[in-house]
Order: C-alpha cells, then structure tokens, then sequence
C-alpha cells in the first residue's frame, strides 16, 4: 500500500483523519479466537493512528489504538491485514501488511511501512512519500496508553532508533556468531538476553534466509537450533510467522539464490518433520499465498516432493548430511554404548561424565529405563548400574522427575520385557525399594499408577495372558502379512472385550517400526472392522491411545503426527465415520495432547487430495491399497453388468484376495443396481452369499455403508431410498444380513 501526504498534509486511510481501515482476509480460515469487533473479514474497520516513528528517509512505524486499552487485534498466524488508503491521484489502493506487534501487545497494533515505487501512479518514477504525522493533532491525548514523554514529537534531522531495526542487527551478530561455534546452548542464551520477543518471526526469517545461501553444514545447524528453540525460546505461533514471512518474501529470495524454491522447500519440511511446524501449516499457508508466487511453489514442492515421499522423514533429516543433528534413535544409541562400556569397565565418574556430554537432560529418564533393563539382562551388572544412577541423582546429573519418569516408563512397558527376561517384574519389584531406601528415587513412586509394572487392571491374570498372547500374534502378523489367520489366532482367543486392547498394541508396535508395518496396521484395522471388530471398538482402542499419546511420545518422535496419520486412515478407509473423530475428541480430558492429535486428523482429512495423499503416507508397504483395491472391484462389476458370466465375477472376486473387504463389492454392486435401474447385481450377491464366498458380516457391513451414505446418494438417485428398502427387504428374506441389522 501507499502512503501518501495529501495536499492538505493530512493522512487519509480509510475516511477520518489519522484513522486506518483494516480487513482480515480469509480471517475465519484460522480462527474463531478473536476479540469481538476487532477485525472484521467482510468489511474495513477504521482504528485510530496514535504515534508515527520515522525510521529512515522513506519507512516509518505507525501505531494504531485499538478499541479498548485490553482489546487484541485478534490476527492468525500467517495472516495479513489488508490497508486501504488514497494514492497522490485520490485512486483508492488496497494493500496487504503483517502487523509487527502480536497479540500479547494488548490496546494497540503497529505497522511497519516502506513508500516505494508506485506501480499505478501516473507517470514514470514517480514515488510515494509517507504520511507526516508530526503535528500535534496526530498525537491522541485520550489514548489510554498516552504517554506525556512523547510530547513534543518532532523530528530533528538524526534518525529516531527503531527497536525493530536494533534487534534485527543483534540477531545477525548472534547467527553469525553460532555458524562459527555450532553453540546451541550460548545462541539460545543470547537471544533471551536480547529479549523484545514479539520480535521472534524476524529471527526465524534472518536464520533460515542466511543459512540458504551457505553450505549444507549451516543449513543442517539451522535446522537443528530452530528444533532447540523451539517452545524453550520461540514460541510455535512466532515459529509459524517466521515461515510464513519466509514464503512472502520467496520471490525477493529467488533472485539471490539460485535454488530458494527447493531449499525453502526444505526448510518447511524439515520443520514438519521436527515437529517445530503443524503438517496443516502447508494446507493453511497456501490458501494465503497467491498461487503464481514463489512461496505457494515452496508448499507444493515441500508437500509433494518430500513430505509425500515414502520413508519422507529419514530422507529429509539426512538431505544436509545431518551434520549436528542427533535424533532420538541416534540419542538411544548412544545411551545403550556408554552402559555397555561402563558395565565392562565399572568407572561411575567417566559414565557420568559421558551422560552429561550427551547434553540433552530431558531425556535422562531414557538413561534410567536403559541402566535398569540392562541391570535386568546381566545380573551381575546390577550392583554397578544402581551405584551409577545413585551417584547420577546425587550429582543432580539425573533429576528427581527424571528419575521418576525413567522407573514408571520401565514398569509400563514390563509386560512386554517379560518376553524377553520371564523374571522382569520380579526384579524390578525388587530394585525399587533399594531405590527409594538410597534416596535417589523418590517415594511417591509406590503411590503412582503402574508402580508394580500393572496398569489398573492388570492384576487379572486373563488381561495378562491376553496381552502376551497379542503381542505374539502381532510380531507374527508383521512377519507373515497373513490377515486370515490373524482372525483365526484372535478367535482362538474368545476375549473380543478386549480388542479396544487388541487396537492400542497394534498401533503402539507398528509406531516403533518402519512404513511397511504402519501399512499393515492400517490394513489390518480395515480387515477386522465389523468381521470381529465394532466401530465401538475402534472408537475405545483410539481412546486409550490418545490418552496415553505423552508418554508414547517419550519413546517415539513422532508420535503424535503418526497417531493422527492413524485416525486420518481409519477415516479414509471407513473404518471410522467423521463424526467418529467428534466422538473420540469428547472422551478426552480437553485441551490435551490427544484433542491436539485429533484436531491434527481433521485438518489431514480436510486437505486437498487428503484420500490420495493419506493413502500413501507409508508408502503402501503391503503392497495393498484401498483405491486399488476400489478400482479392481468397479472394473469387475461394470464387466459383470455389461454381459459377463456370473462364475466368471464370483471368481475375479475370489482372485483379489481380500475377503475382508467385501463389503467394498457389496455397497458398489448396490450402487451400480440403483444407478443402471437394474438389479442384476442381485443374483451375483446371491450367488457370492449361496457359495460362502461373502460372508453375513461383510454383507451386513456391505449394506451398512449404504445405508451411512443414503442421504448423499439420494442427491444423486432420487429414488436411492426406496430402492434401499426393496433390497434389505429382499436381503432379509434370503438370509444374507444380520438379524440385528436395522
């Protein structure tokens, strides 16, 4: 937008004097959580200008009241304001501006402004100029945050000092400083020294835009300082404007650097996989950036070349070299050499030491669950690993909630130890009481959940041995790929009370392994859906996981964005219905880490090709996918409709191989019989219920979805509801449904 001084020297933005006119477009793409009144996305709203500072020749910084001294402005990350004013010709010009304060500024907003180039104005060169607003009637004594030690405002010749323009000179010398040292811990220091953290955005901006124009190795070290900063220092909505500001100004980066597209692309992936950036960040940055520019051409590169890459998180991480950045894995690792070297050497100081030089304390409760398992596995280890953690608390190298946190993570996962070491909960039962009578582990432990390895419940031997036996069935699952005898081994069982279990196990050990596993969960869940699982089932299993998504997410990075992948598949794959995801986000305790991951699902759901894109997060590791799988069933149908022979489509059908998606051949052959007004498809059923080849469950859930979808299939067959009753009806008196079908 262009500021212009009008021949009456008076400021006209918007129609009042000293006033501005302010939209948020798009506004409730992001947000319900504004102030009411404050910005308005379908009309201009004026706010009063209170105090102008001239930065340099041709920028100045303008502050605008809002209505009340504790008013917000109310503006989504990675949204802009839209400004309205009149250029030197009295045309009216509209622009957009990122206000520079945020929502923790509370009473007032500020806007930063360059006079440039006037695209529209009349004649060659010509220029805008800013608004003087040194007079005093621009200056509100009324303004409740009015300040008398601004008066007499005037501007002498020197350049007013801008804190903006300050702290963006600090920040360079301190990224400078941190490319030369790779020290994460003085950068982090420094830049909470600097304080002025509503400045935060502009130091995600100047790190990543000097790192792009490096070598991988400061690209690697940037990434891995935004991750350390990241709720410590920077905020995660500081982080997302950081990256929105970074994809405005995409163009002016592209002139500079010859590949900005691709490493912005970068950028924002690697964001997303560190967890630093919301996957639905892409979605929303991109119905703001106007798709001729460079950044929406960031976000389709990011989305699409990395992001839906199979195996896109390990590609991404090692794309720099992964010169500084330590994973979890990597963590772990390590943790695992320094115990065994120390168990062979017995030297506590020099494993202390090694503990310390990890440098990552928070994730010292892994240390204690390691020390204790390894102390489970050599029995004569034991008397060394309790003497280390002892001097480790002692220290304070170990804190005392770490410590707590490391014992109740080992008690959880004892059940599953136990496969492994039969006298586990023995052993363990035996070291805390040596623990807490040392002093080093505190003894509120013995009142804590699962202080025994038993989670409430457990003490039901029938629950254990289930446990046990699921967890065979799936390692062997994951080996064999074999879905049939799963459900037989699960029959077998006869505890179907306690699939919800069944679902939380699965998904847990598919989390910790690689894309082809997280494939078959989900291909499994489609299985079990209604054959021997309800969707009530499905409904509790996912419960129980988000409840427990804290401390899943100590042992695995990634957990809350694969658990979101998760519910969006099973959504995707009709094995839950959306209202499903409403129904799972009431049984959380609200604003939890697992509402989060649900609100996470949605937005998946919700996205541009989200079936696509969903579909193939894992890379279709099977081998099997559901739009395959649709695809084969619709060719086979059309075939059979169009003149086939009845055996021959009983057999096409026989030769997918997936008996417990049925219930596809079902509801398309219902479809296609309304559609064609032909119910030929009848006798293929008929023939599919006579020869056992669909069974009364997938029939059942056949007609089910139907019967889930019969309000948007009338949309299209008027007539889809009547057509629905003759054919449960004629269901029904061939014995193909339920009894308990309604």
């Amino acid at each position: 937008m262009e500021f212009l001084e009008t021949p009456e020297g008076q400021l006209y933005i918007g129609v009042a004097v000293g006033l501005i006119a302010v939209c948020a477009a798009a506004y409730f793409l992001f947000s319900s959580k504004k102030p009411k009144d404050c910005l308005d996305p379908e009309a201009f709203k004026e706010f009063k200008l209170v105090k102008k500072t001239q930065i340099s020749h041709n920028v100045a910084k303008f502050k605008f009241a809002l209505p009340t001294p504790t008013s917000v402005l109310g503006l989504p990350i990675g949204q802009h304001i839209s400004c309205r004013g009149k250029d030197s010709q009295g045309e009216e010009v509209i622009k957009p501006y990122t206000p520079t304060t945020l929502d923790s500024d509370v009473g007032y907003f500020e806007l930063v402004i360059k006079a440039c180039l006037l695209n529209g104005a009349v004649g060659e060169g010509s220029w805008g100029k800013l608004p003087d607003t040194a007079c005093e009637s621009h200056i509100d004594q009324n303004y409740p945050n009015y300040d008398s030690g601004e008066e007499p405002y005037e501007l002498v010749g020197s350049m007013v000092s801008d804190p903006l323009d300050e702290y963006k000179k600090a920040v360079v010398s301190i990224i400078e400083e941190y490319f030369s040292t790779s020290d994460v811990e003085v950068a982090a220091s420094d830049l909470k020294e600097l304080g002025s953290t509503e400045y935060h955005p502009y130091f995600v901006k100047r790190l990543v835009s000097m790192a792009m124009d490096r070598h991988d190795k400061e690209k690697e070290m940037a990434s891995v300082l935004l991750s350390a900063l990241y709720a410590e220092v920077i905020s995660s909505t500081q982080i997302s404007r950081g990256f929105f500001m970074l994809l405005e100004s995409a163009d002016d980066l592209a002139v500079d650097i010859l590949d900005a597209v691709d490493i912005l692309a970068l950028f924002v992936a690697r964001a997303v996989v560190d967890d630093i950036l919301p996957p639905s960040f892409i979605m929303k940055a991109g119905k703001m950036i106007p798709e001729a520019s460079k950044g929406f051409e960031v976000l389709q590169t990011a989305n699409k070349s990395y992001l839906s890459a199979p195996h896109h998180a390990e590609l991404v991480e090692r794309r720099w070299g992964g010169s500084t950045h330590l994973t979890v894995d990597g963590v772990k690792k390590k943790i695992a050499d320094l115990l065994r070297e120390y168990v062979k050497n017995g030297d506590t100081s020099e494993a202390c030491w090694c503990i310390r030089q990890l440098g990552v304390s928070f994730f010292h409760h892994e240390v204690v669950k390691r020390a204790l398992v390894l102390a489970m596995e050599i029995r004569t280890a034991e008397p060394l690993i309790m003497k280390l953690l002892k001097q480790a608390a002692d220290e304070g190298l170990i804190s005392s909630s770490q410590m707590m946190k490391g014992f109740v993570r080992l008690a959880e996962s004892l059940d599953d130890l136990a496969l492994d070491i039969p006298s586990a909960k023995t052993l363990f039962q035996s070291l805390v009481p040596q623990a807490i009578s040392e002093g080093w582990l505190g003894a509120s432990f013995l009142n804590s959940p699962g202080k025994d390895g038993e989670e409430p419940g457990k003490n039901d031997e029938k629950l254990r041995r289930y446990k046990e036996e699921v967890v065979m069935i799936i390692r062997e699952y994951f080996l064999s790929d074999d879905i049939p005898e799963l459900i037989r081994s699960l029959e077998d069982l006869g505890l179907p009370e306690y699939n919800p279990i069944f679902l939380k196990k699965l998904i847990t050990q598919a989390m910790d392994r690689k894309n082809r596993e997280k494939e078959m969960a989900s291909v499994l869940l489609s299985a079990l859906h209604i054959e021997i699982f309800s969707t009530e089932d499905i409904v509790v299993g996912f419960v129980m996981l988000l409840e427990s998504a804290d401390d899943t997410a100590l042992d695995i990075l990634d957990a809350s964005n694969e658990l979101a992948f998760f519910l969006a598949r099973a959504v995707i794959d009709d094995v839950l219905a959306p209202l499903n995801l409403e129904e799972i986000a009431n049984r959380l305790t609200p604003n939890c880490s697992g509402s989060e991951t649900v609100n996470m699902a949605r937005s998946l759901i919700v996205a541009r090709h989200a079936g696509e894109r969903i579909l193939r997060c894992w890379g279709g590791g099977t081998g099997w996918a559901v739009e395959d799988a649709k695809d084969k069933i619709q060719k086979l149908l059309e075939e059979y409709e169009s003149g086939g022979v009845i055996n021959e489509a009983c057999q096409c059908i026989r030769d997918l191989c997936m008996p417990f998606f049925n219930h596809e051949v079902v509801k398309k052959a219902l479809v296609m019989a309304m559609e064609k007004k032909n119910d030929r498809m009848l006798d293929l059923l008929q023939e599919c219920s006579s020869e056992g080849l669909i069974t009364i469950n997938q029939m059942t859930k056949g007609f089910g979805r139907i019967k889930d979808g019969l309000e948007d299939l009338a949309l299209d067959i008027p007539n889809a509801k009547d057509k629905f009753r003759f054919y449960v009806q004629h269901a029904r008196e061939r014995g193909w449904l339920l009894s308990s079908f309604g």
